[in-house]
């Protein structure tokens, strides 16, 4: 018996067998990418073109070698290839300078959005009313104004009603009975 749900979720059973097949779809993709460790050692003493065709390789300028990239590490480290002549992805750019334009991009960003944040915010906080606010703002009390006039208008036509038909109330209501 498949267990009722609510409209719109998914059955607790459904999820592990999306990720599972999710997992299986992806394996070959995955084994498909992974580089052969030979492949870089092939474009040793070539050019730096030539070894940056394949993505995971880097080049190494001061010795001329194509090395597997180190992917447990973020930087390759400086026993393998000092920053200054390691090349990856392009050879026109080492190490060092991508790290610097990186770095100045990323925090110039970060400073552009703060500093638009900080000017959303300020101007929110100062800005006056607008016309066409004060324009609602004046037909609201407006509004209210005539609400209250109309509440006495109906106020005094009650009070005279009852007065006519002697239903007003009085000061005071227990006054003594007078039998004349």
């Amino acid at each position: 018996m498949v267990p009722r749900v609510a409209r719109g979720s998914t059955p607790y059973w459904r999820l592990p067998l999306g990720g599972a097949a999710l997992l299986l779809l992806l394996i070959p993709v995955a084994a498909a990418q992974e580089p052969s460790g030979a492949a870089c050692s092939q474009n040793t003493n070539r050019t730096c073109e030539e070894c940056l065709k394949n993505v995971s390789c880097l080049w190494c300028n001061t010795d001329k070698a194509c090395l597997d990239y180190p992917v447990r590490n973020v930087l390759p480290p400086a026993s393998l290839c000092k920053l200054s002549s390691a090349r990856w992805g392009v050879c026109w750019v080492n190490f060092e300078a991508l790290i610097i334009t990186m770095s100045v991009v990323g925090g110039a960003l970060l400073l552009g959005i703060a500093v638009c944040c900080c000017c959303c915010c300020r101007r929110k906080r100062s800005r006056k009313p607008d016309r066409s606010e004060e324009k609602a703002m004046r037909e609201r009390e407006e509004r209210r104004i005539r609400q209250e006039e109309r509440r006495a208008e109906m106020k005094t036509r009650h009070d005279e009603i009852r007065k006519k038909y002697g239903l007003f109330k009085e000061e005071n209501p227990y006054a003594r009975f007078e039998n004349n």
